[in-house]
């Protein structure tokens, strides 16, 4: 697949594109708070662009490991003015949520993609992105239903690779099902999402075996807990270690990644380009 199709734009995927996070949380485990407010989440999509994001992830709900989930008045309070600031920065538009209230609310701003940690297993979200002639998706895997608990009972998988491609197998035949063109949906395989390091680990060392899904790959290792206990370092000093995993997501196949250090990445693919390296 060498484009994503999204409700304005149709992305060209003949090269690694960088989605960059736009988090409304006070709770974020990376950059809770930061850019909470609405003026000052704008201003950071406009730092962003600048820096050469490709595609902007706003979201209202930290997914974090055990973070408790936010009413949908609050969340929509959140995203929306944020969502429809952002549309006029000339780049696509995501919002990162798995309520299909917000989705809808969202798509009926012009918003281009829903990318849904939960795969639209809530109940209405299937319909809510099957009912959109022209929406992006991105499907992750996670593990159960809820961040809070997605960590809980010391996750196990007896082939992670495997199942985790089984379970978005599953996402995209229910969409495809449904009428949506495969050419609108994105995989991501949900690195920390209940999961172990080891199971991380081996999801991106053998991520290209995704790719007989016949769809592009999301990757978001941007500053993930994994990082921190490869390297030791704590999550605001993980910038090396998060443009490293980047690379290496894309030489394995990876189409887009998600990050929150969009000018070092970006960096970091120009001259991987000009090195002639695969991706």
């Amino acid at each position: 697949m060498q484009h994503w199709q999204t409700t304005r734009y149709k992305i060209d995927l003949t090269r690694p594109r960088v989605m960059g996070i736009v988090n409304l949380t006070p709770d974020s485990f990376s950059d809770g708070g930061r850019h909470a407010g609405a003026q000052a989440a704008l201003a950071h999509c406009e730092r962003l662009v600048r820096e050469g994001a490709d595609i902007l992830d706003i979201g209202g709900e930290s997914t974090r490991p055990g973070a408790e989930p936010v009413p949908l008045d609050e969340e929509l309070a959140r995203v929306l003015p944020v969502l429809e600031g952002a549309m006029s920065l000339g780049v696509p538009v995501s919002l990162d949520s798995y309520k299909p209230a917000v989705m809808r609310a969202a798509l009926e701003l012009g918003v281009d993609i829903v990318n849904d940690i939960k795969a639209l297993r809530e109940p209405g979200a299937l319909d809510v992105v099957a009912g959109h002639p022209n929406c992006g998706v991105c499907l992750m895997h996670m593990r159960g239903m809820e961040p809070r608990s997605m960590q809980d009972g010391d996750p196990e998988y007896g082939d992670v690779v495997r199942e985790v491609g089984d379970f978005l197998r599953e996402r995209r035949d229910a969409l495809a099902a449904r009428g949506v063109a495969a050419e609108r949906m994105v995989l991501d395989p949900g690195i920390g999402f209940g999961k172990r390091s080891e199971h991380n680990v081996a999801l991106l060392a053998r991520q290209h075996e995704l790719l007989a899904l016949g769809l592009p790959i999301l990757a978001g290792w941007s500053r993930k807990g994994t990082l921190g206990r490869i390297t030791g370092r704590d999550v605001g000093d993980r910038l090396v270690a998060s443009v490293t995993a980047a690379l290496a997501a894309v030489q394995h196949g990876a189409r887009i990644v998600r990050v929150h250090d969009v000018a070092e990445t970006v960096d970091a693919l120009k001259v991987w380009a000009a090195a002639g390296l695969p991706a």
